[in-house]
């Protein structure tokens, strides 16, 4: 993930218990918000890696909630894989360094905090799904995570983001800047905006169904994108879930159903075709399975009655964030050209569609 500001990447990891020598820290990934970079080090000629990180604290307000959670997510995980001596645990949950004073965390004279986590070796994150065994190693991977933080003590973890997955809290945002269009960008968006309007009456199902107690609140990921799992190199086994700034509080609904938007489809999230968007029911299939293999256990029936519509839910929810950044003048996500983000919020509502027309063969799988 490139950035457009330099920081002193040597004097950052200096502020971590490393092993080796600084050689080199390059931008890494695809992510939308974080600044990631790929740190090597060296020791007798062999390289040591990790994933050096800067948390945007204009997106997540308190980045040292957020680092709380981290922390406790991570060492509740890896304690408990190390517990049932799970092979290859070091590489099935993430690691944090700590910093030379002992924290999970490190503030630079900037303010700004940096984590460290041990690099995951001989694993990939993908950004489009290739095949159904891909699918169904994801979500299994991402039902395995739910599973291991299902007994995280301490108490309820921070909201990062509130809010996050509250469609109608999203709505609500989208008709705010509509309102106002202080941007002048809604008269080149008026299908998309047509298409969420009419959609207004399905937004608070999932979260109406939580507040009355319908389906209950777990810890989630709330971020299940095909690349948050790295896929073995040699085996293609989702090895370990990653990018952990929005576990907290949600939906299990939201973690499967964010897996349904990113991998049925065999177009990018910011596919201008928009003839190769849909939803592979083929792909949903392999998800259900894979994510029943590890999170079945503990789903009740109505969660499992609302997976099909769910997939539909969050697809539209994230186009309409999209689509609010759009006419907000793009300040939340990063864009690479100045109608990215009138491209994503297109390719979400064609696959809302896709998913429409099929949620009757959606729903019989998952009976």
């Amino acid at each position: 993930m490139a950035t457009s500001v330099s920081y002193d990447t040597r004097a950052i990891a200096a502020a971590f218990t490393l092993l080796g020598d600084f050689a080199s820290a390059e931008p890494y990934g695809s992510g939308h918000i974080n600044d990631t970079f790929a740190l090597e080090m060296t020791q007798g000629g062999r390289r040591l890696r990790y994933v050096l990180q800067r948390i945007n604290h204009n997106i997540f307000k308190n980045p040292d909630g957020l680092m709380e959670n981290v922390e406790r997510v991570c060492r509740h995980t890896q304690a408990k894989l190390q517990a049932a001596g799970a092979a290859d645990a070091s590489r099935r949950a993430l690691t944090l360094v700590p910093t030379k004073a002992g924290r999970g965390w490190h503030t630079d004279p900037a303010g700004n905090r940096w984590r460290c986590y041990v690099f995951v070796e001989g694993a990939t994150g993908h950004d489009i799904i290739r095949n159904a065994d891909q699918a169904f190693q994801a979500a299994k991977a991402f039902g395995a995570f739910q599973a291991l933080v299902a007994d995280l003590p301490g108490g309820r973890l921070v909201e990062t983001i509130p809010y996050f997955h509250h469609t109608p809290t999203r709505f609500a945002n989208f008709q705010t800047a509509l309102a106002k269009d202080a941007h002048g960008r809604a008269a080149q968006a008026l299908p998309e905006i047509a298409f969420a309007l009419a959609r207004a009456h399905e937004v608070g199902v999932i979260a109406d169904a939580m507040a009355r107690g319908d389906i209950p609140e777990r810890v989630t990921h709330n971020d299940t994108k095909l690349n948050n799992v790295l896929l073995d190199n040699e085996t293609q086994e989702g090895i370990c879930v990653i990018d952990l700034d929005t576990v907290m509080p949600g939906s299990a609904l939201y973690d499967f159903d964010d897996l349904v938007r990113t991998s049925t489809s065999p177009a990018a999230e910011d596919e201008t075709d928009l003839s190769k968007v849909t939803m592979q029911l083929p792909m949903f299939e392999a998800l259900l399975k894979g994510y029943l293999t590890t999170a079945g256990g503990f789903l009740t029936a109505r969660e499992r009655e609302l997976l099909p519509f769910a997939g539909k839910l969050i697809t539209f929810e994230i186009g309409l964030r999209f689509l609010t950044d759009w006419l907000e003048g793009d300040v939340y996500f990063k864009i690479k050209h100045p109608q990215h983000n009138l491209d994503r919020l297109r390719t979400q509502f064609k696959l809302v569609e896709s998913i429409e027309a099929q949620l009757p063969a959606m729903q019989a799988l998952v009976q």
